[in-house]
């Protein structure tokens, strides 16, 4: 999509409720713009950042007294879920990428000397062989020398953005039922079950593609945390999804990332489970408990995504997932 800088205005100006059928329109085009965040050119030097920690012990490369890392080169493969929209401070305004996601935090707390985090909002699978505007491939970054990457994608090749903004719009016809459900299982196939069978492949020639070029590093896939109340019928019209839709969306949600996580197995990587750790912490939760923020942000982030303590979190998970010594406080 272009425009997210519209989408994000929309959301920001959005209210979740006394302003009658109107709000849930507004939400859709926010929600529509944050879950396809569109990126363009990045510079050589906003390519990649750099960072350095405090020490960790990464199964497969010993143990590291304090002040040494685990790994030498390490590579953020992703989308906007990765790359931290709208989180301060923002270092690519082309990707939307911040300073404090998941990757540089990882990188922050000693799990890498160095961090070539090429994640941008929008990303799909095809852009991790194919340039994105004027951003190379982002398998481009993954070297021979390189010994750890993080891959968080697939939200994009099922299209978190127009599921978004398609069942915000019927469940603002129909608050109660389940719209949406309805109108991607009529016929009789789920097409959003199909969406994340279609993925499967992609992200398997994605994997297969960075052994290749790095036969020796360690592999994480990350999965997708928790959007929506893991029970329950929501909070419409903050988020306005029909009632009976938040379970299909929620089922929809732990599909994609049990693929990604069988992917992950089949491909000799590990899998970092974000989802069970968020759950309750989802964008129906009020401010200071939520991790992801909803159609209308009180903390820096995009609509519908991490905040800066969900990018923590994420981190926590990966670096719990390498034996790292993890951040505290989360």
């Amino acid at each position: 999509m272009r425009g997210k800088t519209a989408g994000h205005t929309a959301g920001q100006g959005s209210g979740a409720g006394g302003r009658g059928r109107r709000a849930p329109a507004l939400g859709i085009a926010a929600l529509g713009a944050a879950l396809a965040l569109t990126a363009g050119a990045v510079t050589p030097a906003a390519a990649g950042t750099t960072g350095t920690g405090l020490g960790s012990h990464a199964p497969g490369h010993g143990s590291h007294a304090p002040g040494h890392p685990g790994y030498g080169h390490y590579t953020a493969l992703g989308d906007s879920y990765t790359s931290g929209p709208l989180i301060p401070t923002q270092v690519d305004a082309a990707c939307e990428r911040s300073d404090h996601d998941y990757p540089s935090l990882v990188t922050a707390a000693g799990a890498a000397r160095r961090l070539d985090d090429v994640s941008c909002g929008g990303a799909t699978t095809v852009q991790m062989r194919q340039a994105q505007g004027a951003n190379p491939p982002q398998l481009d970054a993954v070297r021979r020398d390189t010994d750890l990457v993080t891959l968080q994608i697939g939200g994009n090749d099922i299209g978190f953005g127009s599921i978004i903004s398609t069942c915000a719009s019927l469940g603002a016809t129909a608050p109660a039922g389940d719209p949406c459900e309805r109108h991607y299982t009529s016929g009789g196939t789920d097409q959003l079950a199909g969406a994340v069978r279609a993925t499967a492949p992609k992200v398997a020639a994605v994997l297969r593609a960075v052994r290749e070029r790095a036969p020796h590093a360690s592999v994480v896939v990350v999965g997708y945390p928790d959007l929506l109340p893991d029970r329950g019928p929501g909070c419409f019209p903050t988020v306005p999804f029909a009632a009976g839709d938040v379970a299909y969306l929620r089922s929809t949600e732990k599909r994609l990332n049990a693929m990604l996580e069988a992917e992950a197995l089949l491909h000799g990587a590990r899998y970092a489970d974000t989802y069970t750790p968020t759950v309750g912490h989802d964008m129906c939760r009020p401010e200071g408990v939520r991790w992801i923020e909803p159609l209308v942000p009180a903390a820096p982030a995009a609509p519908a995504h991490p905040n800066a303590q969900g990018e923590r979190v994420m981190a926590h998970v990966v670096q719990e997932r390498l034996g790292s010594p993890v951040l505290s406080g989360w």
